[in-house]
């Protein structure tokens, strides 16, 4: 196979160098072991794995965290390794068999174009409960948030075409986000995905895993709603403006037509040029000229903006509603309309 197995370690026990004699019985002969900074008493672990023909190991002198693991690896392969169909990442805790490292690695070869994720079933009674909850909820936010259907988001086990190594070291993330990013740009750059279920494995209840569920959950989250973050600031700045501009003209006796248009048009204005500008500049960081984006941006708010006034009008004709229980009618609305939004930027305004 040509292809090189890359696994990030960090104070490993013996079943890591027991996970490279496997690899090595399963037929691969390129394996990139990273030492991210483990403690001296777990130094023997490595020495035993790199005794065996075709494994090299990479250490950090202090641990960077697993990204950082993996992304050291993928800069070394870029430089020393050419010609090579692709790499595949997977833990040096038993979880991931040979043999289903085997099989993601021979589809990547045989679609070529399309990253590989080796998934976990998460139904079976010997999924640790936090490992189980944890997935489900990530899964649910990536769907809702993202608009992305990945059945195991934390998975390790990927198999990523060569081609594609100089962007993934452009993904940010140094520790577990890493793997989420990873999962987020793939999409953004428009790099397909494909799942291949393997068998899922927890040894010891999954105590040997370096997963701290405070620390790496708000990372992993972090990058998620740092996504979306934007966007609810501007929804807070134009639901404030328009609850401001509809009090002022209901005291005032306008035309309950005139009225919610002008702030919704109004609140929308204001909003919509501080969204635009976060999100071009720091959420989705794209390269692309405000030429390009600025006018997709804005047709994208002006439907959206048509699509808030006409619903919150039909619904304030429907109920006979006015003032305050506008603002709540056009809550809920909005938040249907944000997710669409949402999903619309990051796939057509702001896609690199």
């Amino acid at each position: 196979m040509n292809t090189v197995v890359i696994l990030p370690s960090y104070n490993p026990d013996e079943k890591m160098p027991r996970t490279v004699k496997g690899l090595l019985d399963e037929g691969f002969t390129d394996i990139v072991v990273v030492d991210d900074g483990s403690g001296a008493e777990h130094k023997r672990f490595f020495e035993e794995a790199e005794k065996y023909h075709g494994v090299e190991v990479l250490t950090h002198e202090v641990n960077k965290g697993k990204g950082s693991a993996i992304k050291t690896a993928f800069s070394h392969i870029i430089q020393t390794r050419r010609g090579i169909d692709g790499v595949v990442t997977v833990d040096g805790d038993g979880q991931h068999l040979p043999r289903d490292i085997r099989r993601c690695v021979a589809r990547m070869e045989e679609c070529g174009d399309r990253v590989v994720l080796g998934v976990r079933d998460f139904s079976g009674s010997n999924v640790p409960f936090k490992s189980r909850f944890g997935n489900r909820l990530t899964r649910t936010v990536f769907r809702l948030a993202c608009g992305i259907k990945v059945s195991d988001t934390q998975t390790g086990l990927r198999a990523i075409p060569a081609a594609y190594l100089p962007q993934m070291l452009s993904i940010p993330g140094t520790r577990y986000e890493y793997e989420t990013n990873q999962l987020l740009y793939l999409k953004r750059l428009g790099i397909g995905t494909e799942e291949l279920v393997i068998e899922t494995v927890y040894l010891d209840n999954n105590e040997s895993s370096h997963f701290h569920p405070v620390r790496d959950s708000v990372m992993i989250y972090g990058v998620i709603l740092k996504f979306i973050a934007s966007s609810l600031a501007s929804s807070g700045v134009d639901i404030l403006l328009f609850t401001l501009l509809n009090l002022l003209l209901s005291a005032l006796h306008s035309d309950p037509a005139l009225r919610l248009l002008i702030a919704t048009a109004g609140a929308r204005l204001v909003s919509s040029l501080c969204n635009y500008l976060v999100n071009r500049g720091i959420v989705f960081r794209s390269g692309a000229s405000a030429a390009s984006t600025l006018p997709k941006y804005y047709l994208l708010c002006v439907c959206q903006t048509a699509a808030s006034y006409g619903l919150v009008y039909l619904v304030s004709a429907l109920t006979h509603s006015a003032g305050i229980w506008d603002t709540v009618i056009k809550i809920i609305i909005d938040l249907g309309l944000f997710l669409a939004s949402f999903q619309i930027q990051q796939r057509w305004v702001f896609k690199r």
